[in-house]
């Protein structure tokens, strides 16, 4: 359970720093529809230790991509 509220508290901090550093771009909505995209895919993955990096390289990725 630990894990868990861990994991969820460095998503709420990678919605927050790519809120703020896309804030020029996109909106806080889709930046956060693009970190729970992002989250979604590692669903099914049974060590989520690294879960949080992986998560905010795919949103960037994701939030760079739309904007081209």
């Amino acid at each position: 359970m630990a894990d868990k509220a861990r994991e969820d508290e460095a998503i709420r901090g990678i919605t927050e720093r790519l809120t703020d550093a896309f804030r020029a771009t996109r909106s806080p909505a889709e930046v956060q529809a693009a970190v729970a995209k992002a989250h979604a895919s590692f669903a099914d993955r049974p060590v989520r230790e690294f879960i949080p990096v992986l998560v905010e390289r795919q949103a960037r990725t994701l939030l760079n991509e739309s904007s081209d």
